[in-house]
This record gives C-alpha cells, sequence and structure tokens, in this order.
C-alpha cells in the first residue's frame, strides 16, 4: 500500500491532465489555411527579411491573410513568385532581379589610411574607434562584414575593398544590415551604371582622402540626357527610375568615380 497510493494518485493527476490538455486543444484550437504551408515550403527558407517580414513564415501569412504581394521574396526570385501565385490560384507578378551594389570605390591604392588597426579584424569594430581607419570616414572599411554574412558567397574583398558579383547575389539585403557605412544598397540588375563613392565631404577633402572619390562638380549631372544623376551631400546619385544605362555620366566623369 505504501507504493501504491502514490501511484494511483500520479495516475489519476497523469489522466486529468491529459484530459484537460485534449480539452483546451480542441477549445483553442485555430483553423490554420493550408495554404500558408504550401507557400511556406515554396520559400527559399533563407529567414533574410528583404521581403519586409519578419521571416519566411511570416511573409506567407502576409500572403494569405494581409493580401501582401507574391513577388517579394528576392532570394526566390520569378520562379518563386509563379509558384505562389499558382498556389494562390492568380496571376504571378513581375520580378525585377536585383543586386547589392557597393557604393565605394576606395582600394589600398586609392585611399588613405591613418592608421593600422590591431584589434578585432572587423568593421563594425574598426568604425567604433575614430569612425575607422581611413581618412574617408565614409569609405569602405575592406575587413568583411558583409562577405562573412554572405550565405551565396557574391561578395569578395580585394585590395581592402568590398565587391558584389552581381551574378551570385541573392538580393537578400543581409549585406546591407552590418556594414557600417551604409554603403550597400540595392539595384535592378539590368542597371548597369553606378556611382562608387558615398563620401559626404566637399570635393577638395574627398579628393585629399581617395583619388577615386567623387568630387561633386556636376558634369555628369550636366551631361546626362535622361535627368537621372543629381549631385546629393557632395557627391553624385543614380536615379535608376530614369537610369538607360547609356554610360554618358562615366565617359564624362573626371575623377572615374562612375562605373
Amino acid at each position: 500500500m505504501t507504493y501504491i497510493i502514490p501511484i494511483l494518485i500520479l495516475g489519476v493527476c497523469g489522466l486529468g491532465a491529459g484530459i484537460l490538455l485534449t480539452i483546451a486543444s480542441k477549445v483553442f484550437y485555430i483553423e490554420v489555411d493550408e495554404r500558408i504551408e504550401k507557400i511556406s515550403e515554396t520559400l527559399p527558407q533563407a529567414n533574410c527579411g528583404a521581403c519586409g517580414f519578419a521571416g519566411c513564415a511570416d511573409y506567407a501569412d502576409a500572403i494569405v491573410n494581409k493580401n501582401a504581394a507574391t513577388n517579394l521574396c528576392r532570394p526566390g526570385g520569378a520562379d518563386c513568385a509563379t509558384k505562389i501565385a499558382d498556389i494562390l490560384g492568380k496571376s504571378a507578378e513581375d520580378v525585377i532581379p536585383m543586386t547589392a551594389v557597393v557604393k565605394c570605390n576606395g582600394d589600398c591604392n586609392s585611399a588613405k589610411v591613418q592608421f593600422d588597426f590591431d584589434g578585432v579584424q572587423s568593421c563594425k569594430a574598426v568604425k567604433r574607434f575614430y569612425g575607422g581607419n581611413g581618412v574617408c570616414k565614409y569609405g569602405c572599411i575592406g575587413l568583411g562584414d558583409c562577405a562573412d554574412i554572405c550565405e551565396h558567397d557574391a561578395i569578395k574583398i580585394e585590395n581592402s575593398l568590398a565587391k558584389v558579383i552581381p551574378s551570385l547575389c541573392g538580393a537578400c539585403g543581409q549585406c546591407i544590415s552590418v556594414c557600417p557605412n551604409q554603403l550597400i544598397s540595392l539595384k535592378p540588375k539590368a542597371k548597369t551604371v553606378d556611382v562608387l563613392c558615398s563620401s559626404q565631404d566637399n570635393g577638395k577633402a574627398t579628393k585629399l582622402a581617395c583619388s577615386n572619390g567623387c568630387i561633386g562638380c556636376k558634369i555628369c549631372e550636366k551631361k546626362c540626357p535622361e535627368g537621372a544623376i543629381k549631385i546629393e551631400n557632395s557627391h553624385a546619385v543614380i536615379d535608376y527610375d530614369k537610369c538607360i544605362s547609356c554610360g554618358i555620366c562615366k565617359d564624362a566623369c573626371p575623377v572615374k568615380a562612375i562605373r
């Protein structure tokens, strides 16, 4: 009896808990649209947030329940958008292939360095010290935080400068979030002209810091037949919606800051 009574008590408690859990599962059951699961399985599960949602599951739920666009998954591209549209029984929305671009051309041959950093070799760590080790405080630090986080090996560090390989880039945007100088942005892959400078210093200061820097001379702005390039914050900025990739601005740039 010493052992039987505790065993019976535990058995009754377990049975009661099981009954309560069963009742709770029925009472609080929430029916899930099977399309959400199908769409989630179709998505690449990168959970990169490039679509604007917390992850692939959240995006799948938003598509079904919040009428979110079906073409927001950049890593999945057009194939993913088509499959999602088929699940929903609607026409696929157009997907513009995108790629990341590093808006800096200050490699070790052109950008001046003010000190050697022997601490933790990351761009974020260097940025904490005097804004970076380069004379230009807006340029690429070149220690590869962006390359380290890229799951597609689409970013390489060459001559202390990050460069994107468009053919490998999935446009997930993770590199954008880790760059301490906010040099990386997304652009349509079809647009082939880029201003590779983000300096906000005046022309003289920029030139002293980097021989490849934009000096804000406005020659490109005057030459562009589409009005697609303007000088903002002392450097040229391209409006990709207007740009036709004619290359006139590139040929006119006296410092070759446009590629």
